[in-house]
């Protein structure tokens, strides 16, 4: 039976709602600490209260959440001195998406004349969480802000903040509140700092507004100079501008900064082919690529090259290449049974698909995110369940030699945010 609840209590869903529990028996301790000298009327209410408070704990330990607020609301009515249990009390009607109650006790914490500071401060905080899981961002943005006015050092209302721009997509004031926060908190930031700047120069560019659009990706890449996304869109906001040789500069960078991602670069390399004079130091880059880094994404490219330059002969090779490296990359057996249709090669062209068909189930490429597991469609740089940059990896088996599937890698080690246990 004791393992069941130490079981029960380890679990990590279950921690919101043993920091609520915390939070009513804190508040009762203290309550009664500091009312020692009451009444026995007071000291019979006070009992009342506690004994309602433990029902409630066992409401909660049961999932009866609605039992739990019954008992919870009893005891606040029974012994009203605790603020803590009020707290608690919001906390759980938060968790229960009633955010109107929730909002009203905060309301009314904070109104209350006999709070000291850190009571205030924490309700605001509170108040703030509210907000913001009701969708109300601006107002959520404000009581924040209210509260780094007294509390500037506050990293977890930073954080609320900073996430809370990434929602609005206002990148500017995200990255200056990331900024306050790389001043309190020892660990890397420069990457998170990077990909501000990177999708404020998408939006510029979204705009028109190249120029400015220009200065956030360089400013992204002098921060970090592995920031892989900015890259690719400097380079996408070169090809814009017909300037193919500075694009394929661009993406070229990647190979050297962060080579698996470099199969990123390619499909963009294809778009600049027919604006260059000289497609030679194309041919360069994607061979240097498949010598230093032979994956079957690396083979594709050069394949799809060679064929664009009408060497049949050295793309079937390169696709071959490819296969051999990864059996279930259904887009090189699908380039390849178009090559041997398009020569006329019907045998060849008829085992192609034969297998391509045998293959369509595997997936070529999947991504996962290290921190928490979540397996988008697409590389994503900011994981959308865990809200972290640069956790998502490739999880497929395209390295040379390789045969199965390895786990998913990412970029760097992110500094923990201290406000991840607060709900």
């Amino acid at each position: 039976m004791w393992q069941a609840i130490q079981q029960w209590f380890l679990d990590p869903a279950h921690q919101a709602v043993v920091a609520v529990a915390l939070s009513f028996a804190s508040g009762l301790i203290l309550g009664r600490a500091t009312n020692r000298k009451r009444t026995e009327r007071g000291s019979y209410l006070s009992e009342e209260g506690g004994r309602a408070f433990f029902k409630g704990v066992e409401h909660i330990l049961s999932n009866d959440h609605d039992q739990a607020i019954e008992q919870f609301t009893r005891a606040v009515q029974l012994d009203s001195d605790t603020i803590e249990t009020y707290v608690a009390l919001g906390n759980l009607y938060r968790s229960k998406g009633d955010i109107d109650r929730a909002i009203r006790i905060r309301q009314n914490i904070i109104l209350r004349p006999n709070i000291n500071g850190r009571q205030r401060n924490r309700a605001l905080f509170d108040l703030g969480m509210d907000y913001r899981k009701g969708g109300f961002l601006d107002r959520a943005v404000k009581t924040f802000g209210e509260l780094l006015q007294k509390e500037p050092s506050n990293v977890a209302a930073l954080e609320e903040v900073e996430t809370i721009y990434e929602d609005l997509r206002d990148w500017e004031n995200a990255f200056q509140t990331r900024q306050r926060i790389a001043r309190l908190v020892k660990g890397d930031h420069a990457h998170i700092l990077a990909h501000h700047k990177t999708e404020e120069g998408k939006a510029w560019f979204g705009k028109g507004e190249v120029s400015k659009a220009k200065s956030a990706f360089k400013k992204a890449i002098s921060i970090d100079s592995t920031c892989v996304d900015a890259y690719l869109h400097l380079g996408d906001l070169y090809r814009a501008k017909e300037d193919f040789k500075k694009a394929v500069a661009t993406w070229k960078q990647i190979a050297d900064v962060s080579p698996a991602f470099t199969f990123l670069a390619y499909r963009r390399l294809e778009g600049a082919y027919a604006g260059l004079r000289d497609p030679r130091p194309v041919e360069e880059f994607l061979r240097g690529c498949a010598k230093r880094n032979p994956d079957a994404f690396t083979h594709l490219a050069l394949g799809r090259f060679l064929y664009s330059r009408k060497d049949v002969e050295g793309a079937v090779r390169e696709l071959a290449r490819a296969l051999e490296l990864n059996p279930s990359f259904w887009e090189a057996r699908t380039l390849l049974g178009g090559i041997y249709l398009d020569q006329g090669w019907k045998a060849e062209a008829l085992d192609a698909y034969r297998d391509l068909i045998e293959r369509l189930d595997v997936p070529s490429l999947e991504f996962q995110c290290s921190r928490c597991g979540y397996r988008p469609a697409d590389l994503q740089w900011q994981c959308p369940q865990c809200g972290r940059w640069d956790t998502i990896g490739r999880t497929d088996a395209v390295e040379a030699g390789a045969a199965a599937e390895q786990p998913a890698e990412p970029v760097r080690a992110l500094p923990e945010r201290a406000g991840e246990a607060e709900e």
